[in-house]
């Protein structure tokens, strides 16, 4: 944190809101699409559970981030201006839209979903520019090294989640269902063109520049996970194709985009489960609770639930195999990481 913002607060609680992780709202949404992935594959008792974890986690993030905008408003404008943090506040827009399709698609509770479709709309525009923007006409820049890493590609992420509550809702405040699907295949498109751009730079810096242990984090994943997002949103597109002419005329095109868009998330999952072998095993780095993990979980379980969603929107029977298995690991891995947080909560504790 740099030195102007001054010194950490006196304190645990004051102390924890000021240095709050700006994108740990990658819980909330690691918890929403395990509980969407579980609706869809069959396993409503662990989807519904998963709701009730995910709205107090998202209150209680909620009120943290509040807390900091009005204890702590320049470190929070601080974290915005910067390259390495400042996109993880994307993962507020994702939360806020994922946790508004679990409670439409799980509890059938269209008003909370409503309510948190503008609330995930207005914080799109604020977060998306603000941070650009702050990024853009900052004097002093870090190199491409310092500064890019796989959470830019939460960018994406926020963009699709917004457009898949949308299209879920169907006709929001009454709205006419093609102007919504319209705005949604809006947003899909530049989903689309924020991964490309965005993974243009991750992978040069993956192959050409150097790459140690401790920078190789976990939201890397979140490569697999933006395009598994942009596979759920085509998907979904595709099934509503019957609510817009446009939709229908665009169906060719939008299988063979979403399409590529999966084959480049399954292409990317051998390779970053190499990675993390190297990391963890071969350069031995430790393997300890980490708010970002919540960034690992996410892409596994949206991959979970894209293909299924992509099985049908073929439609492509063998597929929803695939989601299965993935679910599996989704599921073991929001557990573990679930356990690493309490863990690392309960220890600060008993050491006081």
């Amino acid at each position: 944190m740099p030195a102007a913002i001054g010194r950490p607060p006196a304190g645990v609680l004051a102390a924890a809101v000021a240095e709050l992780f700006p994108g740990y709202f990658a819980l909330v949404m690691a918890t929403g699409i395990v509980s969407i992935a579980g609706q869809l594959l069959g396993w409503p008792r662990t989807a519904r559970a998963l709701l009730f974890v995910n709205l107090a986690a998202y209150t209680v993030l909620a009120t943290l981030t509040l807390a900091r905008l009005v204890l702590f408003p320049r470190r929070l404008a601080a974290d915005f201006a910067d390259h390495a943090r400042g996109s993880g506040y994307f993962t507020t827009v994702a939360g806020t839209s994922v946790l508004g399709s679990q409670c439409l698609l799980i509890a059938g509770w269209r008003g909370a979903a409503e309510a948190l479709l503008v609330a995930g709309l207005a914080l799109w525009a604020v977060v998306m520019y603000a941070f650009f923007a702050s990024v853009i006409v900052r004097e002093v820049k870090p190199t491409l090294e310092q500064g890019i890493n796989g959470a830019w590609l939460l960018a994406t992420v926020a963009t699709q989640s917004v457009a898949l509550l949308a299209l879920a809702l169907g006709d929001p405040f009454g709205w006419p269902a093609a102007t919504v699907a319209f705005g949604a295949l809006v947003f899909f498109f530049i989903g689309c063109m924020l991964y490309l751009a965005i993974i243009t730079l991750i992978f040069y810096r993956f192959t050409f520049l150097p790459l140690a242990t401790a920078t190789l984090t976990p939201p890397y994943w979140i490569s697999m996970g933006a395009v598994a997002i942009t596979t759920l949103a085509g998907s979904s597109l595709l099934l509503a194709r019957g609510r817009s002419p446009l939709l229908d005329e665009l169906t060719p095109f939008l299988k063979g985009f979403t399409l590529f868009f999966w084959a480049a998330g399954t292409w990317w999952i051998p390779l970053l489960v190499l990675l993390g072998v190297w990391r963890h095993v071969i350069r031995r780095h430790p393997l300890a609770y980490d708010p970002q993990y919540w960034g690992m979980v996410f892409p596994l379980g949206m991959y979970a639930a894209a293909t299924f969603r992509l099985s049908q929107a073929l439609p492509f029977e063998p597929l929803a195999y695939v989601a299965r298995a993935f679910f599996a690991v989704a599921v073991g891995s929001w557990i573990a990481t679930a356990l690493g947080l309490v863990s690392s909560v309960v220890r600060p504790s008993r050491g006081s």
